[in-house]
């Protein structure tokens, strides 16, 4: 039987992200963010809009969406409570962040220059996207205690590195979804993916067809 629920979040599993960006003083900065979907070559963050992320963004335009798979839990976590920002905004003060300006080396991260943007990628993440800022807009303006707090982020897939391992046989375009598995986030919570469950009626379909536009 169904109850009626208010949880606290919505977090009923998604991917975790590490995203790099540039600092205004042209070191890096790296957050992990579990609020993030896919679109075609388009990725879709929601963050806050006061964070060190979202600063950088607006700011410089580029980034990396790093993806971690379950392996790389153990980086992730060493970033949860640490902020880029100083000083530290109240609302994280009070949930016991601190500032943080050296992430890759705290969290045992390996920077890894990209291809394409300056911003470099998570050598130990076995999947990188190089990318660059679309639009910036804001989320929950209907509602004063969201006003000028949350923005979604859409960015723009430039160039896509992936791990020899996940790949399907030799095929470079090819993601094996057994081989793959990404990091889940599911109410503050770190998860991994089970085995495959059913077979799905969209497999049928070729993964070409679902390509929109010629990529750089």
């Amino acid at each position: 039987m169904h109850k009626s629920s208010e949880p606290s979040i919505l977090y009923f599993g998604t991917p975790v992200v590490l995203l790099s960006s540039e600092n205004e003083n042209g070191t890096y900065n790296l957050a992990p963010i579990s609020s993030a979907f896919w679109l075609g070559w388009r990725c879709i963050i929601g963050i806050g809009a006061n964070t060190k992320t979202a600063q950088n963004l607006n700011r410089k335009k580029e980034c990396v969406i790093n993806l971690p798979s379950v392996n790389e839990a153990g980086i992730v976590n060493r970033l949860a409570m640490l902020t880029g920002c100083d000083p530290v905004p109240e609302r994280k003060q009070e949930k016991g962040y601190r500032y943080e300006p050296k992430k890759f080396e705290i969290a045992g991260a390996t920077p890894m220059k990209s291809d394409i943007v300056s911003i470099p990628s998570v050598k130990e993440c076995p999947v990188q996207l190089e990318a660059i800022v679309s639009a910036i807009n804001p989320i929950g303006e209907d509602e004063v205690s969201l006003k000028n707090r949350l923005v979604s982020i859409e960015l723009k897939i430039l160039k896509i590195r992936l791990e020899e391992n996940i790949l399907m046989g030799d095929d470079p375009n090819h993601v094996d979804p057994d081989k793959w598995r990404p990091l889940i986030m599911s109410f503050q919570q770190f998860y991994g993916l089970g085995n495959q469950v059913h077979p799905s009626a969209l497999a049928q379909i070729p993964e070409h067809l679902y390509r929109q536009s010629a990529h750089p």
